[in-house]
């Protein structure tokens, strides 16, 4: 596998995020800010980009790095993409559905993806034809698969929430698909598209995303055998929006979202 160092330091860095993630998660001291479009930001979120690009510094100093909290800096064929805690919000509330995830890009292409979520004692990786990866560590892993459902009416659907949809002038197309659908589920953020991966959930959407939220989800459900684009089938960091389905379900799904 051609991108065993840098998965392998991805998983470093994630480990060392999750010790700040986890020391500072419900603590009582915890410093929330509010950023220019209203989204909060902690002192955790700072401390873990910090950290990451400390390491990257060191371990990678010609690469480029983008990360939510302190943009872009350097150039190259080479950036890790990086958002420290992905699901802020359920992070300053004590809800344990958030993540660190990081990411690779060579050549404009994804090609190692790690999301850790130490509050839920799980993580998901990739590196591009080595397979998706689940469990504690690199050592006590287990393979993700997309599910084999066929059919959309026998399929799951998780997403975010409906007030992006509504915003993006996107809700009938995503009302009309949960409609469509089996069920749906709002397990939110980074958890809906890695339990595509899993072949747990067979759809997850997500209207308008950053690069930092979607970088390393992409190159996770692509090889666990699924299908990422953006909304309108263009690749998702170009569109801004995201679904991922097992595959089997997208063209159906992508219609269901058109614009009306």
């Amino acid at each position: 596998m051609g991108y065993s160092d840098d998965l392998r330091l991805a998983h470093v860095m994630a480990d060392a995020a999750d010790d700040i993630t986890m020391r500072r998660f419900k603590a009582v001291d915890l410093k929330v800010d509010t950023k220019p479009d209203l989204t909060p930001v902690s002192d955790a979120d700072r401390a873990v980009e910090e950290a990451i690009r400390g390491t990257l510094r060191r371990a990678r100093p010609r690469d480029a790095i983008m990360g939510e909290e302190y943009g872009m800096t350097g150039y190259g064929m080479r950036s890790w993409i990086v958002d420290p805690i992905d699901g802020t919000k359920n992070y300053v509330r004590g809800v344990p559905v958030w993540a660190t995830l990081i990411a690779l890009m060579e050549r404009g292409k994804v090609v190692v993806g790690v999301v850790s979520a130490p509050a839920l004692g799980r993580r998901w990786w990739a590196a591009k034809e080595g397979g998706a990866w689940t469990g504690r560590s690199l050592t006590k892993a287990s393979r993700c698969q997309v599910s084999s459902v066929g059919r959309l009416g026998d399929a799951s659907l998780s997403y975010s929430d409906l007030e992006e949809w509504e915003k993006g002038d996107r809700l009938d197309g995503f009302v009309d698909l949960t409609r469509a659908v089996w069920r749906s589920r709002g397990y939110g953020d980074f958890w809906s598209h890695v339990l595509v991966a899993e072949g747990a959930v067979d759809i997850s959407a997500e209207p308008e995303l950053s690069p930092w939220d979607m970088a390393a989800l992409t190159v996770i459900v692509e090889e666990a055998g699924g299908a990422c684009t953006a909304l309108d089938g263009t690749p998702p960091l170009d569109g801004g929006s995201i679904v991922c389905t097992n595959g089997l379900l997208h063209g159906e799904v992508l219609k269901h979202l058109a614009r009306p």
